[in-house]
C-alpha cells in the first residue's frame, strides 16, 4: 500500500463543529429548515477558528512545469460559487454582477459579452450551442452564440448550481430541493424533481448534479442520492450514503455538499459528517463505504476515488474495496475545493488562490502555481493542453503543464 506525505494530525470533526459554533453558524432551528449560515463560504475562505490553523505551504520540488497559458476577468462571487463552462472551444464565465464572457479557450481572447440576469447565483452552463446563467430569484436565461437571448423563465427559488445543457434539455437545480428539465429551445418545463421535506438544518452549498450515460445523479440535504431518468425525470435509482448521527441538529447533518461521480456503472457520492460511498447503479446496491466526511467532494478514474475530506487532507481509495492507497495532509485546512483529474495530475486549489497539482499514484506534489490570492472553491474545467479554474475575485486563469 502506498502512502503520500502526512503531517502532525488534524483536529477532529468534534473541534470543527464547535468552531462552527463559536463562530456563530449554528442558528436556532426554525420552522420548516434553516442553514449552516455561511459554513461551506466561510469553509472555503478561511480557517473558521483561529486556533485551526491551515498549513503553511513547504517547498516543492516540481516533477512538471505548470504555467498560465491565458489569464482573463470577469465579476467576483460575492459569497456564491461560480464555476465557468467550456463547449465548442469556447469558456464562458460570469460573476454576481451579471456579465456574461465568453473566451476563447485556445487564446483566452474575448468574444463576446453580454450583461445578463443580475444578481446571479448559480454560475453558467453550456451545451449544443447554448448558454445558460441561473439568477437569485429563481431568473433562468438561455442564450445563443454570439449573446443573443434564446429564452428566460423564472423557477420556484434561486438558482445555486450551474445549469446544465444536453440532450435537448436545459436541467436546473433550485434552492427548494427541486431540479427542473426545460426544453432547452422553448425553455418549456417537460419535467421537475421534487424532493420531500428538507432537514431542519442543512449547509447552504453550490451543489449541482451530474449528468453521465442519459441519467442525472444528485446528492440531498438527508444523506441520499438519487438518479433521474434525463427524458423523464422518473427516479431510477434513490440510495443512502450517510445517515444522521449525534445529539444535536448541528451534528445531524449529512448534507451531500458535492458533485457525485459516475464512471462504468458506479456512482460514487460524500457526504458532510458521513462517509463515502459507492453504488453499483444496475443493482442499486451498496458496493463499499468509508467514514469520511467531505464538503469539497471527490472524482474517479478507472484506478481510484480521490476526496477532499472536510479538512482538506486529499485521499485515495481502491475503488473496487474502498482500500486506502494513500492520503496527502500537507494542505490540512487550507480550504481545498473539489479534486479533478485533468491529464496526468490531480488539481486542487486552495483558499489563497494557489492551484495545486498532485500524482494520482502516490498523492506527491507534481507543480504549484498561485493565482489572485483568492479561494478556489471549485473545480478545474478541462481545454485542449490543459484546465481552467476561476478565483473568489472573479480571475480566469488557463493553465497547462510541461515537463
Amino acid at each position: 500500500m502506498r502512502r503520500g506525505p502526512s503531517v502532525d494530525p488534524v483536529p477532529s470533526r468534534r473541534s470543527l463543529l464547535r468552531a462552527l459554533s463559536v463562530a456563530g453558524l449554528a442558528p436556532a432551528a426554525v420552522a420548516g429548515c434553516g442553514t449552516v449560515g455561511g459554513a461551506y463560504d466561510r469553509l472555503f475562505s478561511r480557517a473558521v477558528d483561529p486556533r485551526l490553523k491551515p498549513a503553511e505551504l513547504r517547498p516543492i520540488s516540481p516533477k512538471a512545469a505548470l504555467r498560465v497559458l491565458w489569464q482573463g476577468q470577469v465579476g467576483n462571487s460575492g459569497r456564491y460559487v461560480f464555476t465557468p463552462a467550456v463547449d465548442g472551444g469556447q469558456v464562458y464565465a460570469i460573476g454576481t454582477d451579471g456579465n456574461l464572457a465568453a473566451f476563447e479557450a485556445a487564446t483566452g481572447r474575448v468574444s463576446w459579452r453580454q450583461q445578463v440576469v443580475k444578481p446571479t447565483a448559480g454560475g453558467v452552463g453550456a451545451g449544443n450551442g447554448l448558454v445558460a446563467v441561473g439568477g437569485q430569484n429563481g431568473e433562468v436565461q438561455v442564450y445563443r452564440q454570439g449573446g443573443k437571448l434564446a429564452w428566460e423563465t423564472r423557477l420556484s427559488s434561486e438558482v445555486l448550481a450551474a445549469p446544465g445543457i444536453v440532450d435537448g434539455l436545459v436541467v436546473v437545480r433550485t434552492g427548494d430541493s427541486r431540479i427542473w428539465g426545460l426544453e432547452a429551445e422553448t425553455g418549456r418545463q417537460r419535467w421537475v424533481y421534487q424532493r420531500g421535506v428538507a432537514p431542519t438544518l442543512s449547509v447552504r452549498t453550490h451543489v449541482g448534479f451530474t449528468i453521465a450515460r442519459g441519467a442525472l445523479f444528485a446528492g440531498f440535504g438527508n444523506g441520499r442520492l438519487i438518479g433521474l431518468d434525463l427524458k423523464s425525470g422518473a427516479v431510477g435509482l434513490d440510495v443512502a450514503v450517510a445517515l444522521p448521527r449525534g445529539a444535536t441538529e448541528l451534528e445531524r447533518v449529512v448534507e451531500i455538499t458535492s458533485l457525485p461521480a459516475f464512471d462504468n456503472n458506479q456512482v460514487c457520492a460524500v457526504a458532510f459528517q458521513g462517509r463515502v460511498a459507492c453504488f453499483d447503479t444496475q443493482r442499486a446496491s451498496l458496493a463499499w463505504s468509508r467514514d469520511i466526511s467531505s464538503i469539497a467532494g471527490l472524482d474517479m478514474d478507472s484506478r481510484a476515488i480521490y476526496v477532499v475530506d472536510d479538512r482538506s487532507v486529499v485521499h485515495a481509495l481502491d475503488r473496487a474495496s474502498g482500500a486506502s492507497l494513500w492520503r496527502q495532509a500537507s494542505l490540512q485546512l487550507r480550504n481545498l475545493g473539489a479534486p479533478r483529474l485533468v491529464g496526468k495530475s490531480l488539481v486542487v486549489g486552495d483558499f489563497q488562490g494557489f492551484v495545486h497539482l498532485l500524482d494520482p499514484e502516490d498523492g506527491s506534489f507534481v507543480a504549484r502555481l498561485p493565482t489572485d490570492g483568492s479561494g478556489i472553491a471549485i473545480d478545474a474545467r478541462p481545454i485542449d493542453r490543459g484546465f481552467v479554474i476561476q478565483t473568489r475575485l472573479g480571475g480566469l486563469y488557463a493553465m497547462g503543464v510541461a515537463g
